[in-house]
Formats: C-alpha cells, sequence, structure tokens
C-alpha cells in the first residue's frame, strides 16, 4: 500500500490504497516512519504524494475503532518525528485530499505543493478524537491565530482556501505535481548548497515538536478516557453510507 521509486536522485513515496482513499493504516504509518528514515540521509529529498483522488483520508478509522487512542496517535508522531530527522528536503505533492493525521503530518514537511484538486480537512474536533503530529505546535505557527477555528470549525478547505491559511505554498497542474516538487528539490539541493545546515536551523525545533507530542499524548488518553473517542468512531463506522 506504500510504494517508493527513485527519481533523478529523489525518492518518492506513494500511498496506493485508492479504494480507500490511502486511509492510513497502522502497518502503513510504520511503513512510512521506516521509509522516511531509509532515504533521509541517501538521496537529495522526498516527495510523499497520493494515487486517486486524495493523499490520504487520514487514520483508518474502521481498523482503530476498538483500539488504543494512544497507540494510534503515537505511530502519527513517529511519521512526523522521522521527517524532521532527515537531512534532505521533505515536500508534499498533495494531489487530492488531505484528511486528519495525514492533513497534520505535512505540516512538518518543508513544502506542500497541490493542485486545485486538493483540499485540507481536519475533522477530528466533531468526531469526538483529538489532533496528533504536532499540529497543536506547527498548525499555528503556519496558520498563526487562525489556527484554533480551524480546528474547533473541523475546517474543509479547498486548494485557494489552504493557499491563503499557509498550509499549501503553491498550486500547480496536476500533470506537472511531481515534476514541480521534483524541481523544487534539485533547486534546493544545488552542489555546494548548505541546504541541510538550513533545515537544521529553520525546521521547528525538536524539543518544541516534543513536547507538544507529549501533550497531544495527553489529550489523546483524555478523550480516550471519557468515551467521546470510541462513541465518535461508532458514529462514523456506522454512519449511513451514500
Amino acid at each position: 500500500m506504500i510504494e517508493v521509486t527513485e527519481r533523478d536522485e529523489v525518492a518518492v513515496i506513494t500511498l496506493a490504497r485508492p479504494e480507500k482513499l490511502n486511509a492510513l493504516t497502522a502497518g502503513m504509518r510504520r511503513d512510512l516512519a521506516a521509509a522516511i528514515r531509509a532515504h533521509g540521509r541517501s538521496v537529495r529529498g522526498i516527495v510523499v504524494t497520493g494515487t486517486g483522488r486524495a493523499f490520504s483520508a487520514g487514520e483508518d478509522i474502521h481498523e482503530a475503532a476498538g483500539k488504543s487512542l494512544v497507540e494510534e496517535v503515537e505511530l502519527f508522531h513517529d511519521m512526523t518525528r522521522a521527517v524532521l530527522e532527515t537531512q534532505v528536503p521533505v515536500l508534499a505533492a498533495v494531489n487530492g485530499l488531505a484528511v486528519g493525521g495525514a492533513a497534520e503530518w505535512t505540516l512538518s514537511f518543508d513544502a506542500r505543493i497541490g493542485t486545485p484538486a486538493a483540499e485540507y480537512f481536519l475533522p477530528e474536533n466533531h468526531i469526538g478524537l483529538s489532533i496528533s503530529n504536532a499540529s497543536s505546535y506547527l498548525l499555528p505557527r503556519l496558520a498563526g491565530a487562525k489556527a484554533l477555528r480551524l480546528v474547533l470549525d473541523s475546517t474543509r478547505m479547498t486548494a485557494e482556501q489552504a493557499l491563503a491559511t499557509g498550509l499549501l505554498d503553491e498550486i500547480v497542474a496536476p500533470e506537472t505535481l511531481l515534476d514541480t516538487a521534483i524541481e523544487r528539490v534539485h533547486h534546493w539541493t544545488r552542489p555546494g548548497s548548505a541546504t541541510a545546515v538550513h533545515l537544521g536551523l529553520l525546521r521547528p525545533p525538536v524539543d518544541e515538536v516534543e513536547r507538544a507530542f507529549a501533550r497531544e499524548t495527553e489529550a489523546a488518553k483524555q478523550v480516550e478516557e471519557s468515551g467521546i473517542a470510541q462513541a465518535g468512531m461508532s458514529r462514523f463506522v456506522n454512519r449511513p453510507r451514500r
């Protein structure tokens, strides 16, 4: 469900579960963290994208229902941790819908390039779940004072809205999405560039991110122990199909 190829010295990681909108199982999240770590020093950069209509629908709630929410959240945290451990640029090529934990994961990337079909959707609050991926720290870093409302409203944004909010950096034609992301990596990693040093200086500080992880793990524990998380997942799983 995850494909890794190398193109022009760039690792392209593709979420390949289009029949489920690339929803992330626990195994996929482990594999993504491992793939990022495996290529975080050996290539010029990493690009993550999806297949079909979605970048990723986020957590596979059908699989997660009944499992420990804390463990599920910590798998997302390790995906973000893996990105920030790399010494090369990591870019999201957002081909379609990005939901929940998958959308939040991209906030740790060095750039997010989307197509007109790209959407960002943060549904957790209205489902009774808590946010993850250090987005409690990363979202205000990108969206400023709008971050609170984006979460509390369970906002769904078009590509243009995501661009205006700061979640996307640019919008390109679908047929040029991967080429643009790879070209950006090449531009940033020209011979003689000090990119690795500047990634270390300008990325979110690791200690701040780890503190956000700890707070989000505690929040996941709270919504799990209160029962609202499992109730929300149950409503989602059993909702009428259109």
